[in-house]
Parts: C-alpha cells; sequence; structure tokens
C-alpha cells in the first residue's frame, strides 16, 4: 500500500464538505490550492473563498495562485511533494499541473457523467427535470470533465426538491465516494471507465442572467423546474409590472398547480394571502420571492404590504 500525500483545490462550500471529510478519514494533505482572495458586495470588502477559511482554521498550508502556469507557484507546488492531487469544483488546470503527481489528479463532479459535464451541474439537473443524479470521480485530462471514471454513486431527486437541498446530499454522497476512491488508489485496485461520447449527451452550462428569467409561456412544469433549480442561489427572477411600475423580482420557492383557464399567460393573481401566476397549463403558486431592496420573504409577508391590480403581470 502506498501512502498517499495529497493536494486538495477547490474554492466553494461543496469542496469544503469534501476536503474535511479527507482530513477527519487522516489522510495526510500536503497543500490546499484555492481561488485568489476577491472584492465582494457593495462595500467591495475583499472576500476569502470558503476553502480558504476552512485551511486557515485547520492550519493547512495554503496557496493562492492567480495564473497556473506561472513558475514559481509550480516551483512551490512541486515542492509540496505530493503523490495524489484531488479536485473540487475548482478551475480548469493547465496539463504541467494535473500530470505532476505520480498517482495523477483526480476529480469530483456532481452528476453522473458523461452527463451534466460543465459549471453547473446541480442546477441543470433539476431545471431538466431529471429525477437521479449523482457524483463522479475520474481522472483529469486536458479537457473539461471527460477524464476515464473511476467511481460513481447514484441518487434520487425529490420532485419538490430545490438546488441547495441537493447541493448538500450531493456533497455527502461526495465525500463517501471521495473516502472510496482514496482507498483504491492506496491499495492500487483502480480499474477506470472510458466515457463514452454521444450527440444526446446534456450540459451545464454556465448560469447567465438570460437562462435565469422565467419564460412564463412555457409549461407550468418547466417553470417550477427552474425555480427550484435555481434556488437558493442564483435564484430565478422575472419582471412584475403593475400601476405603470416595475419591479425586477426574484422568485425562489413555488408550487404547480395543473388546471384549466382562460388567464393570459403571466397574468398575476392574488388573494390576501395567495399570489399565483398563470402558466401555460396552469398557474405557479409563489410561496417564497424577493423585491429590490428587500429581503426574502414568504408570499404572506409581502401581501402584507403590497397588493396588485387585476391589470398585474409577470414577464
Amino acid at each position: 500500500m502506498e501512502k498517499l500525500r495529497i493536494v486538495f483545490m477547490g474554492t466553494p462550500d461543496f469542496a469544503v464538505g469534501i476536503l474535511d471529510t479527507i482530513l477527519k478519514n487522516n489522510y495526510e494533505i500536503a497543500g490546499v490550492i484555492t481561488a485568489a482572495d476577491k472584492p465582494a458586495g457593495r462595500g467591495q470588502k475583499i472576500k476569502y473563498s470558503a476553502v480558504k477559511e476552512y485551511a486557515l482554521a485547520n492550519n493547512l498550508n495554503l496557496l493562492q495562485p492567480t495564473n497556473l502556469k506561472d513558475e514559481s507557484f509550480l516551483a512551490e507546488l512541486k515542492a509540496l511533494n505530493a503523490n495524489l492531487q484531488i479536485v473540487v469544483a475548482f478551475r480548469m488546470l493547465p496539463k504541467v499541473v494535473w500530470e505532476m503527481p505520480a498517482l495523477g489528479t483526480f476529480n469530483l463532479h456532481a452528476s453522473l457523467l458523461p452527463n451534466y459535464r460543465g459549471a453547473a451541474p446541480i442546477n441543470w439537473a433539476i431545471i431538466n427535470g431529471e429525477t437521479k443524479t449523482g457524483v463522479t470521480t475520474f481522472f483529469i485530462d486536458d479537457k473539461i470533465d471527460t477524464g476515464a471514471m473511476i467511481l460513481s454513486a447514484e441518487t434520487e431527486i425529490d420532485s419538490n426538491e430545490n438546488a441547495g437541498q441537493l447541493h448538500d446530499r450531493l456533497m455527502n454522497l461526495g465525500s463517501n465516494t471521495v473516502i472510496e476512491t482514496l482507498d483504491l488508489i492506496e491499495k492500487g485496485q483502480v480499474n477506470t471507465t472510458i466515457q463514452t461520447e454521444s450527440a444526446d449527451i446534456k450540459t451545464a452550462y454556465k448560469l447567465n442572467k438570460e437562462n435565469c428569467k422565467i419564460d412564463w409561456t412555457k409549461p407550468g412544469l418547466e417553470i417550477h423546474n427552474l425555480i427550484r433549480g435555481l434556488s437558493p442561489y442564483p435564484a430565478s427572477w422575472c419582471i412584475f409590472s403593475d400601476k405603470n411600475q416595475e419591479w425586477n423580482v426574484k422568485i425562489y420557492e413555488s408550487r404547480l398547480i395543473e388546471e384549466n383557464h382562460n388567464y393570459p399567460e403571466g397574468t398575476i393573481i392574488s388573494s390576501k394571502k395567495e399570489l399565483k401566476v398563470a402558466a401555460k397549463d396552469g398557474f405557479i403558486q409563489l410561496l417564497s420571492l424577493q423585491f429590490p431592496g428587500k429581503k426574502r420573504m414568504t408570499t404572506a409577508e409581502l401581501l402584507n404590504g403590497v397588493s396588485f391590480s387585476e391589470e398585474a403581470k409577470a414577464s
């Protein structure tokens, strides 16, 4: 059995869950690589990545390169003398980095590869109405999420689960899968599977303002899936207009009501306690939302102070 000396690369909370599990299973972490600090929010205060916060709290050796091909960074990385690298939600690595350790570099990806390669696999699985997803470990090669697969683990997606809930479950599933992968590598028992290519592989595109916008002409189920697939972050959005006013509104939680009706798509129907929007084949009941400059609130809280006319529209 070969003793593993690991360099871990990652940035967000998802990666922290995995790193914590590796450490708690008594594997040696030679170093941690994370994103450079950057200003965030209105005050543009310097924000540390979740992985940096964790590394500092646990006295782990930390590197924050801005350029992964920089000679001084490569020298520092080599000096860590690791024989394995693990990547979780980081960035694309140059070949000189991923081929450095003797046992290779593997990635944990939050989908059942080859489906949902890319930046936002958890979100797109829900947006596309999948009923199952999972995690995959694979050895990195020179493309994005295409390398030889080591292990995968599957889980069901509940019909009302949102991206935040699935994120947390996949973090736990991923932690276990990484430990199983480490065990195989340590024992020299890894058998990889080459990813098969086909025309119908689904992609986890980067999320942007355009693909997070609700299209009220779509079927109700598609709208409901978009809302839960983007909740709590970055959140779906649309424009509410009423009485010559417009608001850019984020929608966090909804319920699908399948029902025939004669309302034009996008019509907002409100009572003292309920707010719903007409879709092609029913209504989307809005349960939690956020108006500009306000906190996220339940619909009941919103309707305490806001009322809508019969002309109100969502677009």
